[in-house]
């Protein structure tokens, strides 16, 4: 930031000010994460007492999660779900943002405008149709998809395919046509300008898109908690049974409570952590003209 444009935003918010506005922005963001670090460090019967601080740290509860709940089985699942939905996802949406970008021909307008108008669809209200759909394919075909971590991939490739090409849309259209045209000048083909010269280029769009379709997968307890069974089923399903479990109990157990979700958040803060250059670098592509 330059120093012309330092002073005015120090004009338009002074130090004191922006330190207050800070700080309260820390608690609130990091305040319920901190509390779920100290519980899950805690005594269970410390944490219905209401005690914050623990007087000894003992790491117990992230020992325990692993045999009070079937959780690693559930990380497994959510894991390749996840991977296979951010994968795909993210070649499927370069495959489909190029001659979207590139190219003019008729309809073009029409897939732009359907595709953002599947993004006004709520989730909520495609959980039957979905559920009836993949029960008629097993009676009409014979193929068993409820169950199956197919289902899982197929129903978040339907939410998170509008999107991620949409980000794509917007990241290739910043991409100069100039270099499309040196290299067919070359003698390159369409698919070879594709490979060799765009996809390499568009590496920042590609994670964004293959991080939303992974948090997608990730995050989602709805369709998960329907399409799978007691084999497929996902990490965020094994956390949330095992919360219910604990309803009506003597003493819940919190602190395996606070373990168990901090463990189930650590993957996505990694990912975070190793593709924050290009989250960063894809988000704001197309802000300015």
């Amino acid at each position: 930031m330059s120093r012309s444009r330092a002073r005015e935003v120090t004009r338009m918010l002074p130090g004191p000010l922006r330190a207050v506005l800070l700080t309260i922005l820390l608690v609130v963001a990091l305040g319920p994460l901190l509390y779920m670090v100290l519980a899950s460090l805690n005594t269970d019967l410390a944490v219905a007492a209401g005690e914050i601080l623990p007087r000894r740290p003992r790491f117990d509860n992230y020992v325990r999660i692993w045999s009070t709940t079937d959780l690693g089985h559930g990380l497994v699942n959510s894991i390749l779900v996840a991977g296979a939905v951010a994968v795909v996802c993210a070649l499927v949406s370069l495959l489909s943002a190029y001659p979207l970008v590139r190219f003019t021909f008729r309809g073009r307008v029409a897939i732009l405008r359907g595709l953002l108008a599947l993004q006004s669809v709520p989730g909520t209200l495609m959980l039957l149709p979905v559920f009836v759909l993949f029960a008629s394919l097993a009676n009409a075909v014979g193929v068993q998809v409820i169950g199956t971590r197919w289902a899982l991939l197929l129903t978040y490739l339907t939410f998170a395919l509008p999107f991620s090409t949409w980000v794509m849309v917007t990241y290739l259209r910043e991409l100069p046509r100039e270099l499309d045209e040196a290299a067919r000048v070359d003698g390159a083909s369409s698919w070879q300008v594709l490979t060799r010269v765009v996809a390499p280029l568009a590496w920042p769009g590609l994670v964004v898109s293959a991080v939303f379709a992974f948090l997608l997968g990730w995050n989602d307890v709805l369709f998960a908690s329907v399409l799978t069974n007691p084999d497929t089923r996902t990490a965020a399903v094994s956390l949330q049974n095992f919360g219910a479990a604990q309803e009506g109990g003597a003493i819940p157990v919190y602190g395996q409570l606070m373990a168990a979700a901090l463990v189930c958040a650590l993957p996505v803060v990694l990912l975070y952590l190793v593709f924050q250059r290009y989250l960063v670098s894809g988000l704001t592509s197309g802000g300015v003209k």
